[in-house]
């Protein structure tokens, strides 16, 4: 059904530097569902996820966006974000100076502002990142500490699990999530995917390994190779993907 659209692509072109990434790529994703994309290196995996959230370096050239029927390339990053988008990162940034607890008080009402809603007050904002902390298994002293800095792969990860929990994106954008992590952070972040997912919410899973999708459970995979998806099938596509590779698809 049509007003179950989340996120409608059409003839997506995007260059970065004056050389085409994207090639014409269209997707729809519904309420719901979790789609999974994989490809070579190369293909233009991450490049979609950056022009989904507004990075100024990637220009669109053709096609269309619409998120939740709105004309998604007409939104600056902040009011992508503020709409429900959400990008973890494949390599989050450290941001020193800046506390974990100062960096989410900021987010969280940027985003409230954006909807028009007043500030959380300081309790309530506080049991709210108690409870989204515990959520994800982060002790309660990487409150205090500076955003990603001196943190393992693994620990980073999680933190960015821990700002989508804290945002509660209807659209959750996973840039290989995965790169780096070891199977017991895998885990946790997958476990942390997968309890905030809801039927009115999406996800959009980026990663080159059957690992992840092994604990993140895809509706629909997309093979993206040289700019545009090649092949769609569902979850049974992984293991093909595994058995052939991309070349022989």
């Amino acid at each position: 059904m049509a007003n179950d659209i989340l996120l409608k692509i059409e003839g997506l072109r995007a260059s970065v530097e004056d050389k085409e990434i994207l090639k014409g790529v269209d997707l729809v994703i519904r309420k719901g569902e979790i789609h999974a994309v994989m490809g070579p290196n190369g293909a233009g995996k991450s490049t979609l996820s950056a022009v989904l959230a507004g990075k100024p370096q990637f220009t669109v050239t053709a096609g269309t966006i619409e998120f939740l029927g709105q004309d998604l390339l007409a939104m600056s990053p902040e009011e992508r974000a503020w709409a429900g988008i959400f990008l973890s990162f494949q390599y989050p940034v450290e941001i020193p100076g800046v506390t974990i607890t100062n960096f989410m008080k900021t987010a969280v009402n940027a985003h409230r502002a954006g909807k028009g809603q007043d500030p959380l007050k300081a309790g309530d904002f506080l049991k709210l990142m108690r409870e989204k902390m515990a959520f994800v298994q982060m002790k309660p002293e990487f409150a205090k500490r500076e955003v990603n800095v001196g943190f393992s792969g693994g620990e980073k990860k999680r933190n960015e699990i821990f700002q989508m929990a804290m945002l509660d994106p209807t659209l959750a954008i996973l840039d290989e999530t995965d790169s780096g992590l070891d199977v017991d952070a895998l885990r946790i972040v997958a476990n942390g995917v997968n309890a905030l997912h809801t039927p009115d919410k999406a996800a959009i899973v980026i990663t080159h390994y059957q690992r992840l999708l092994d604990y993140i459970v895809p509706d629909v995979v997309h093979v993206l190779k040289d700019g545009k998806i090649v092949k769609t099938a569902g979850k049974e596509l992984v293991a093909e993907i595994e058995e052939k590779g991309y070349d022989n698809l």
